[in-house]
């Protein structure tokens, strides 16, 4: 420890860390933009500022270090008129939209705005102009509302390691894009939204489909169906002011009805249905009937960066479908028959934590009898604004529960939510459908947590089975990496594209005034709630659904039977990986 002064008053603080770091511990938040504490640092916008005793100019805090006897002013009125001279600068070439803008209200430059006390633009000058990105399916970019803050090509580069995005031209000109300025379509972006979570402004949104939904719900010729992602649970409170780990399972059920949805499933009835595939298919391969290690195949994101970045592994990933689309081949199948509905008549909307679930839906290998079988996917950010602006009180709101046949589910279904779960709801039933014994310890310590890379094993009928669990794509191409240089090191591999799985999904609800996007503190408190949720459920194993084994017995036949393969798998393929974006490693 050593001793520093912050604003005259003496402090006891950790040797090594930067001065932002220390003021943050000791109760001085100094405005900051481009910093993120899970990337490398930018020192990029300046807001941040601080007087250092002896130091010629100004400092940014988030880069210099502390040291004995340091003496620093985070609040004079120079550094305070310096600090709001730069946002206003940064705001003068910046649209002047914010009541008709996308993140009104959780922005990050009009919260600071308004803290600083700028109450007015005074600067003129020329203005950057340039045109929307559309051409994705999953994310829009505004480069005009761009402040180069550089985290949307920190995060690809560091952490997804997509290397997707980066800084072109020079001075005014500069702006972040892809290489060639390619649309995102045709580049290497996976579209698993991250830049729209640790962007500051509305430069990274999701594809908004929210006002055809609302369309679409008024129209009475068809039926309205709806399922619930299990994520979307564990985070919607927080777009409605709650703290992070309340569960909202049951009051987004009533929600969804009350904006005009006929049936509202649930996609965790779904993933049992994908652990029933998955895990067969896992126990055909270990008998010698396929490749292992086996792969997951449930992250949209990941099987788009698969098909990129690792084609040499295409034949390693398991051909289950992910819940989402399995959901909407049985509604468009199995459930239409039910009500004796053409599937044409049936409209399939999935609620998910996940950009990149609109581009899944978009893929024609997952067309079911020649039709889209999910006709469209809207982000936990976007029903929260619908169910806002449609005037439902989710927070004083009776809870429902979800519809028949395909409401019902087990524990094992909700932790795949998190990193680890669909593994470990593997788990639950691939030991006893191989040993014939029932698993007594279901809740695997080894494979849960925020680690990286995290390894495991269970013994099943004397034979080690070994398991890798990845998330967040940087983390996943380490875990490859290890399974190509020796091959036989893993029987199992789930990976999740986003940090911590689906909790941290680039459509998750934004972070609070003073919290940090993607902040480990609140994953952890999502992962709790559904880790919570599996631990009330009655039933907690895949296998033992009721409603599953009822849909084998009336529809499917069995696991790996031809229906299920025909409904519930797919196949994937390599792509041509364009435009990827040299690394250049920041100098911390």
């Amino acid at each position: 420890m050593i001793t520093i002064y912050i604003n005259d008053k003496p402090y006891k603080v950790e040797e090594g860390q930067t001065i932002m770091q220390a003021a943050d511990k000791v109760g001085f938040r100094i405005p900051r933009l481009c910093y993120h504490p899970k990337l490398s640092i930018e020192g990029a916008c300046r807001v941040c500022i601080v007087e250092v005793e002896g130091a010629k100019n100004y400092v940014a805090s988030c880069a210099f270090p502390v040291s004995e006897g340091m003496k620093i002013k985070t609040n004079s009125e120079e550094l305070r008129r310096a600090r709001r001279d730069i946002v206003e600068l940064i705001l003068d070439n910046h649209p002047q939209d914010c009541h008709t803008c996308e993140r009104d209200g959780i922005c990050e430059l009009q919260r600071l705005a308004f803290s600083m006390g700028i109450r007015k633009r005074h600067f003129e000058g020329e203005r950057k102009h340039y045109e929307k990105d559309l051409s994705s399916t999953s994310v829009v970019r505004d480069p005009n509302k761009c402040i180069l803050c550089g985290r949307c090509v920190r995060i690809c580069s560091e952490i997804q390691k997509a290397n997707v995005l980066g800084h072109a031209h020079r001075g005014f000109k500069t702006v972040v894009m892809p290489a060639y300025n390619m649309p995102f379509s045709e580049s290497v972006c996976t579209t698993c939204g991250q830049c729209i979570n640790v962007c500051p402004t509305a430069a990274f949104v999701e594809k908004n489909y929210t006002q055809e939904l609302f369309q679409k719900l008024n129209d009475k010729s068809i039926v309205k169906i709806a399922q619930i992602a299990p994520s979307v649970r564990a985070a919607i409170g927080e777009a409605f002011g709650l703290e992070a780990g309340k569960a909202m399972e049951h009051e987004i059920v009533a929600a969804l009805k009350r904006l005009g949805f006929d049936y509202v499933f649930d996609t965790q009835f779904s993933a049992d249905l994908t652990i029933m595939e998955e895990g067969s298919e896992f126990l055909e391969r270990l008998q010698g009937k396929g490749k292992l290690p086996m792969i997951t195949s449930c992250s949209s994101a990941w099987m788009k960066c698969l098909e990129q970045f690792h084609p040499d592994l295409i034949e390693n990933v398991s051909t289950a479908k992910s819940p989402m689309s399995m959901m909407s081949a049985m509604i468009k199948t199995y459930f239409a028959q039910k009500i004796k509905r053409d599937p044409k008549d049936i409209l399939s909307v999935a609620i998910m934590c996940c950009t990149a679930k609109k581009y899944e839906a978009s893929r024609p290998e997952l067309m079911v009898e020649g039709l889209p079988a999910t006709d469209m996917v809207i982000t936990t950010r976007e029903i929260a604004w619908m169910i806002k602006s449609s005037g439902i009180d989710l927070l004083d709101i009776k809870g429902e529960n979800f519809d028949e046949p395909l409401g019902l589910s087990s524990g094992a279904g909700t932790i795949f939510g998190t990193t680890g779960g669909v593994m470990e709801a593997a788990i639950r039933t691939a030991y006893e459908l191989y040993t014939g014994e029932t698993l007594l310890d279901i809740e695997i310590a080894d494979i849960r947590g925020f680690k990286g890379v995290k390894e495991g094993k269970v013994i099943m009928d004397g034979k080690e089975i070994r398991v890798a669990v990845a998330h967040g794509l940087g983390n996943a191409n380490e875990v490859l990496e290890i399974a190509r240089k020796d091959p036989s090191r893993y029987h199992f591999i789930e990976i999740m594209g986003c940090p911590g799985g689906c909790i941290g999904g680039g459509g998750q609800p934004y972070a609070g005034y003073n919290s940090i996007p993607l902040d480990e503190e609140c994953l952890k408190k999502r992962a709790e709630a559904l880790y919570g949720l599996d631990r009330n459920k009655t039933i907690r194993r895949s296998h033992e659904n009721p409603d599953i084994q009822r849909i084998y017995k009336e529809f499917l036949g069995r696991p790996l039977s031809p229906a299920a393969h025909k409904l519930l798998h797919t196949h994937y393929k390599a792509k041509e990986p364009r435009g990827i974006i040299p690394v250049v490693n920041a100098v911390l």
